[in-house]
């Protein structure tokens, strides 16, 4: 059995973090602020993956990879970007939107956490991301982030709504 190193129990809290912040942007009942507020969120968590790699953080550089990434995988991203369009609808836009960006959002940040730590520990940094490369992977994770987050939304959300009744 593989024992959890501390700097992997370090990574885990970062990406927890980030995801947990991600669900509850996604909650937000604003289109468009969502996604702006997701995608500043996504920045810093590479910059603090970054950082435990000792890996520069360029803004500029993060943010090309990040869009770059986002890009790439376009259709993987289509349900964030489309759950947070459909709010403009009265009613049922917001409330279809409402059910499905929080864990969109959360699964969108984790897969790219564990692209970020995949690219840093092949010896990566931001300036030569390739997001071509990381297509395939970061798909793989977001299906495994969309597991990750509908727990902890299950866990945090919900668990503190019902706790009022």
């Amino acid at each position: 059995m593989e024992e959890i190193t501390q700097f992997d129990k370090k990574l885990n809290k970062i990406i927890r973090n980030h995801t947990l912040s991600s669900i509850g942007v996604g909650l937000l009942p604003a289109p468009a602020v969502d996604f702006a507020s997701l995608l500043v969120i996504q920045s810093n968590m590479i910059r603090e993956i970054a950082k435990l790699y000792n890996v520069p953080f360029i803004k500029e550089a993060a943010k090309n990879a990040l869009t770059s990434l986002i890009r790439g995988a376009f259709l993987a991203n289509v349900m964030p970007i489309f759950s947070s369009m459909i709010k403009v609808i009265p009613v049922i836009g917001q409330t279809i939107g409402m059910v499905t960006m929080p864990v969109s959002c959360g699964a969108s940040t984790y897969a790219t956490g564990k692209v970020f730590i995949r690219h840093f520990e092949s010896g990566g940094d931001l300036v030569c991301f390739d997001s071509e490369k990381m297509k395939a992977y970061y798909k793989e994770m977001l299906k495994e982030g969309k597991r990750v987050a509908q727990k902890i939304f299950d866990s945090e959300y919900k668990g503190a709504s019902n706790a009022g009744k």
